[in-house]
């Protein structure tokens, strides 16, 4: 196995897991940055608002993206463990 068939097994994996993780943080931070916003308007300081709607948004985009995130790991495991056979050899 050369070194350039690693870093480009690295590239791949790496760049998998930042698609993966910013489908499930960007609509938290985007929903974070709102109700920030609403509370330096209304000079309201409390924890559970700026939590709780982060923490449903997360939920609810884990749950609508759940099957293409399950999808992309299977394909990824499905070609890595393809191309098994010509790493070795």
């Amino acid at each position: 196995m050369s070194p350039e068939v690693v870093i480009d097994l690295l590239r791949e994996a790496l760049y998998l897991i930042i698609l993966l993780i910013s489908i499930l943080i960007v609509p938290g931070l985007l929903v974070g940055l709102i109700v920030a916003i609403f509370q330096a308007a209304t000079q309201i300081n409390e924890q559970t608002l700026s939590f709780l709607p982060r923490l449903i948004t997360t939920f609810v985009a884990m749950i609508l993206a759940g099957p293409f995130i399950l999808k992309e790991l299977t394909d990824f495991t499905d070609r890595l463990v393809r191309s098994v056979p010509l790493l070795i050899g």
